[in-house]
């Protein structure tokens, strides 16, 4: 069996979770979301949800604000 290159994931494999949260982080994973709550066809609630989670390294190399 050939070892394993980074990135290289083809189906069928068993990925360990640390490659696949590795391979999340390296890039960063957007998650977006909307929640509205309604009565009778008028909104009351709007909840908007949007986060970027990335790696330290990854947020320094694409210049984006750390607190």
């Amino acid at each position: 069996m050939a070892p394993r290159r980074s990135g290289d994931f083809g189906s069928g494999e068993d990925i360990a979770l640390i490659d696949l949260l590795d391979r999340l982080l390296s890039g960063g994973v957007v998650l977006a979301g909307d929640i509205t709550l309604a009565v009778a066809d008028i909104d009351l609630v709007y909840v908007g949800l949007r986060a970027l989670i990335s790696s330290v390294a990854t947020a320094r190399d694409q210049n984006l604000p750390l607190p």
